[in-house]
């Protein structure tokens, strides 16, 4: 296997794993509002917090950026809760403003998620001679784990409201509120203080 693919799978696997749930949880969250018909939109969003992510994943591989590890591990789930409750208040997208929100959050909170995955990147790589080969093959291989999520996500969507009858609204509130009280939990287990 070459190094492309090697980075690109470590990062499909980093984002599969179940023991890295508050990843999952963030895009859970990000994708509560939306139905399979809104699948464009979804990537767009995914696809901005994997920008995001990027950015901050390279400068602090790269020792341009040094923040402490406790603290951003308490401001992943920070970044989970307010989604899941922006999600929560206004559970419905609206064109305009609304996805706006979701996209700016999207970016911005990737780059708080890209701390984190800093250390092991950096472990990962080693003495590498080129390093921007296997960065981006890793955060390409986050955003297709990340749309793994999404699509499985979608076909529960599209089962439940599509198929069952489950009302929209209810179920977005339903997984908005599950990955707050989940996100509640890690805030409290990484506070560092």
């Amino acid at each position: 296997m070459n190094p492309f693919e090697l980075y690109f799978k470590l990062g499909l696997q980093h984002i599969l794993d179940i023991q890295g749930y508050d990843h999952i949880l963030f895009v859970l969250a990000l994708c509560a509002v939306y139905i399979p018909r809104d699948w464009r939109k979804i990537v767009i969003l995914i696809t901005a917090f994997t920008i995001g992510h990027s950015l901050t994943l390279a400068l602090a591989t790269f020792k341009v950026i040094e923040i402490r590890s406790d603290i951003i591990e308490f401001l992943i789930p920070v970044t989970i809760a307010i989604t899941a409750l922006v999600t929560i208040l206004k559970p419905k997208p609206s064109s305009g403003r609304n996805i706006q929100l979701n996209y700016i959050l999207a970016l911005f909170f990737g780059l708080i998620h890209g701390l984190g995955f800093s250390n092991y990147l950096r472990e990962l790589l080693g003495k590498e001679a080129i390093i921007w080969k296997p960065l981006l093959a890793f955060n390409l291989g986050l955003e297709a784990g990340q749309l793994v999520i999404v699509a499985a996500y979608l076909l529960i969507t599209s089962v439940l409201v599509g198929i069952a009858g489950v009302n929209r609204k209810e179920w977005t509130l339903v997984v908005a509120s599950m990955v707050l009280g989940v996100s509640l939990m890690l805030m409290l287990e990484t506070k560092f203080w």
